[in-house]
């Protein structure tokens, strides 16, 4: 049976929930200190804070799953060049 090692940091899921949290992080900064004004024209909804939140909730989602089911990439004992 081939050995098997967890991708890590390569899995794309973690690339993906990085770039999102990142995003998620600005927005939820940009909704918390926005003025009253901005938020009434979005008929009183505060859309960058309920966005940022929304996606730091997405990133939360994608890096649980990704530790709790790691892809796991067979290892060849042989040389590939065999």
């Amino acid at each position: 049976m081939a050995e098997k090692k967890k991708a890590g940091a390569f899995d794309i899921r973690i690339v993906i929930a990085t770039l999102v949290g990142i995003y998620g992080v600005v927005l939820t900064v940009l909704g918390i200190v926005e003025k009253q004004a901005e938020i009434d024209k979005a008929a009183g909804i505060n859309i960058n804070l309920w966005g940022g939140i929304g996606m730091l909730v997405f990133t939360a989602v994608f890096v649980l799953w990704a530790r709790l089911r790691p892809i796991a990439v067979p290892i060849d004992s042989k040389p590939a060049d065999e």
